[in-house]
C-alpha cells in the first residue's frame, strides 16, 4: 500500500512537471503572464486576497522543482523502504513540495509568507525526523535562524499596508520613488540571508543535514535554500537603487569564500557537499547584488540538477557504508560500484564548471560578466579563489572516495544493483549534463556580448586547472611544507569550524537570546505583568466582589458594623462640639 502510494505520488509530480514545461512554453512563446486573484476578505478598504503569477519563470522553477522532487521521491522507494512510516515521510516531503510551489507562484506578501513559513515548519518536522539529541538540536539552529528572516517578511507585510494591497509586483516601481523603499528592501535582504544561510547565519545549513538524504538532496537543490535567491530575483528591480546591495555582495562574497575553505577540512560527505551549496549560494547572491538576476535564476536551475544528484550518489554510498559518513573510510568506490562513481564523479566536474557540463555554462557567464564589471580587486579575487577552492574540495572528495584505498571493513557489501535509486540518478544525470546548453538556449533571447583579452577568458578555465592540481598534490600530501601549514592546529581548527560560526552563533546568540527570553518570561510575564494585571486585577475584581455580594446578601453583620461605625462617629463629633 505504502509502495504504491509513493508511485502515485511519482506519477502525479512527473505529469505536473510535463505540464509546466508545456505551459512555460506556451507563456513564453506568446509572451504572455498570467495573474489569477481570488479576494477571501475585505475590511476597510483593505483586501486579503489569495493571488497567483503565472509567467515564464514561475513555470520553469516550478518544472525543476517537480522533476526534482519526483526523483527524490522514486529515489525514496528504496532508501527509505525500512522506514516504518514511510507515508508521514511522503506526506512531508509533498507538504514541502508544496509550500515552495506556493512561495513560486505569490505576487503577494501574504501568500508568499504562508510559503515561506510553510518551508521552515516542515523543514523543522524532517531534520528531527531521525529522533536524536543531534536532530533535535540541528532542528532547532535552523528553525531558529529562520524565524529571523520570518519576522523580518512580518515587517514588510506591515509596512507594505501603506500601500493599500500586499500584491508587491505592481508597487516595485512605485516602492523605488517612495521613502519606504529602504526599509522594505533592508527587510528583504535580511529575510533572505536568513533563508539562503548568507554570513552570519551561515551555521544552520551544514547542521540541517541531520535529516535524511532525499530531504537533503530536495533542501539543497531546489526548494528551501534557494527560497532567498528567489526572492530576490523578484525584488531586483526593488533592490537596484539601494546601497544595501554591496553590503549585500561583500557578505555573499565572504560566503563563497568561507564555505570553499571550510569544505577542505571537512571529513562528512554530506557535510562537503552542504558546504558546496553554500558555496554556490552565495555566488548566486553576489551575482544578484551586481544587478544581474537572469544570471542568477540561471545558476539556481542549472545547480539544482547537479546537486541534487550529487546528494542521490553520496545517499547511496552512505546506504552501502553501513551508513557510515566519514570520507577517510570510504576509497576505491569506483572498483565497485561504476555507475554511482559515474554518476558522482559527473556531478562534482558540473559543480566545478568543466566545459559543456551544465555548471560550465552559467559559471563561465557569471565569472566573465564579473571579469567586464567595474569592481574592486577584493570582489575579482573573492569570485576566482573561491572557484579555484571548488575544484580544491571536489577533487579532493574524488581522491578520497574514488582513488584511495578502500578503509572500512574487510568484509562489505558494495553493490550497483539497486535500480530503483539508479534510475531516479540517471535522469538526473542526463539533466546535469544537458540543462545548461537547453536553459541558456531557452532563457537568454538576446547574446551577451562579452569582450574580453585572452587571458582573462581563458581564466576560468586556469583557475579551476590551478584548483584541481592544488587539489590532488595536497591529498596526495606531495606538498609536504604546504600541508604542515594547511593542516596546522590553529589554522585548522578555526578554517574547519567555518570561523567559529556555529559556536558563536549556537551558544552565543541563540544560547543568549534564549536565555533572555526566559528571564523576560519568567520576570514581566510571569511577574511583574502577572501581580499587575492578570493575577492583580483579578484579586482586586474577586475581593470588591466579596465585599458586594455581602451588601446584596442582606447580611446582619454588615449592618451592625455599619451601625456602631456610624455610633462612633456621632459620639466623636458631640465631643468635639462640647
Amino acid at each position: 500500500m505504502m509502495i504504491l502510494f509513493v508511485l502515485l505520488d511519482f506519477f502525479f509530480l512527473f505529469m505536473f512537471m510535463l505540464l509546466n514545461f508545456l505551459g512555460m512554453i506556451y507563456l513564453s512563446m506568446s509572451n504572455m503572464i498570467l495573474f489569477l486573484e481570488w479576494e477571501i476578505i475585505s475590511f476597510n478598504s483593505m483586501n486579503i486576497v489569495f493571488s497567483l503569477l503565472l509567467d515564464w519563470m514561475s513555470l520553469l522553477f516550478m518544472m525543476f522543482v517537480s522533476l526534482i522532487s519526483s526523483s527524490v521521491i522514486f529515489y525514496s522507494k528504496s532508501y527509505m523502504s525500512s522506514e516504518l512510516n514511510l507515508n508521514r515521510f511522503i506526506i512531508l516531503v509533498l507538504m514541502f513540495v508544496f509550500s515552495m510551489m506556493l512561495l513560486i507562484l505569490s505576487p503577494n506578501m501574504i501568500s508568499i509568507f504562508l510559503g515561506w513559513d510553510g518551508l521552515g515548519l516542515v523543514s523543522y518536522a524532517l531534520v528531527i525526523y531521525y529522533q536524536n539529541m543531534k536532530s533535535y538540536n540541528a532542528g532547532m539552529l535552523t528553525v531558529l535562524s529562520n524565524r529571523i528572516g520570518d519576522v523580518m517578511l512580518l515587517m514588510v507585510i506591515a509596512w507594505m499596508m501603506n500601500y493599500g494591497s500586499w500584491n508587491y509586483i505592481f508597487y516595485l516601481e512605485l516602492m523605488n520613488n517612495d521613502y519606504c523603499m529602504k526599509i522594505i528592501s533592508l527587510m528583504i535582504i535580511l529575510g533572505a540571508m536568513t533563508k539562503s544561510a548568507q554570513i552570519p547565519f551561515s551555521a544552520w545549513l551544514p547542521a540541517a543535514m541531520a535529516a535524511p538524504t532525499p530531504v537533503s538532496a530536495l533542501v539543497h537543490s531546489s526548494t528551501l535554500v534557494t527560497a532567498g535567491v528567489y526572492l530576490l530575483i523578484r525584488f531586483n528591480n526593488l533592490l537596484l537603487n539601494t546601497e544595501f546591495l554591496k553590503m549585500l555582495m561583500l557578505i555573499s562574497g565572504m560566503t563563497m569564500f568561507m564555505a570553499g575553505i571550510s569544505a577542505n577540512y571537512e571529513f562528512d560527505l554530506k557535510k562537503i557537499i552542504a558546504l558546496s551549496t553554500l558555496s554556490q549560494l552565495g555566488l548566486m547572491m553576489s551575482i544578484l547584488s551586481m544587478g544581474f538576476s537572469d544570471l542568477a535564476f540561471f545558476r539556481l536551475l542549472t545547480h539544482a540538477m547537479f546537486k541534487a544528484l550529487l546528494f542521490m550518489c553520496a545517499g547511496m554510498i552512505i546506504h552501502m557504508m553501513n551508513n557510515n559518513q566519514d570520507i577517510r573510510f570510504m576509497g576505491g568506490l569506483s572498483m565497485y560500484i561504476p555507475l554511482t562513481s559515474l554518476c558522482m564523479n559527473i556531478s562534482n566536474l558540473a559543480l566545478c564548471g568543466i566545459p559543456f557540463l551544465a555548471g560550465f555554462y552559467s559559471k563561465d557567464l557569471i565569472l566573465e560578466m564579473v571579469s567586464m564589471s567595474n569592481l574592486n580587486l577584493m570582489i575579482f579575487y573573492l569570485y576566482y579563489i573561491s572557484t579555484g577552492l571548488t575544484m580544491f574540495y571536489s577533487i579532493r572528495l574524488v581522491m578520497y572516495l574514488m582513488i584511495n584505498d578502500f578503509n572500512l571493513m574487510s568484509i562489505y557489501n558494495l553493490f550497483d544493483e539497486d535500480y530503483i535509486m539508479l534510475k531516479s540518478m540517471l535522469m538526473m544525470l542526463f539533466m546535469s549534463v544537458i540543462s545548461g546548453s537547453f536553459l541558456s538556449w531557452m532563457m537568454f533571447n538576446y547574446p551577451y556580448m562579452i569582450y574580453l583579452p585572452f587571458n582573462l577568458k581563458m581564466m576560468v578555465i586556469y583557475v579551476i586547472l590551478l584548483g584541481g592540481l592544488l587539489g590532488y598534490s595536497v591529498s596526495m600530501m606531495n606538498l609536504i611544507s604546504l600541508n604542515k601549514f594547511i593542516m596546522s592546529y590553529n589554522l585548522s581548527s578555526f578554517l574547519s569550524l567555518m570561523w567559529f560560526m556555529p559556536s558563536l552563533f549556537t551558544y552565543g546568540l541563540s544560547y543568549k537570546f534564549l536565555k533572555l527570553g526566559q528571564n523576560l518570561v519568567k520576570k514581566i510575564d510571569m511577574g511583574w505583568s502577572e501581580f499587575y494585571s492578570g493575577q492583580g486585577l483579578y484579586k482586586i475584581i474577586k475581593n470588591y466582589s466579596i465585599i458586594l455580594n455581602n451588601f446584596q446578601m442582606n447580611n446582619f453583620k454588615i449592618y451592625l458594623y455599619s451601625f456602631i461605625l456610624w455610633m462612633l462617629i456621632m459620639t466623636m463629633l458631640m465631643l468635639k462640639m462640647v
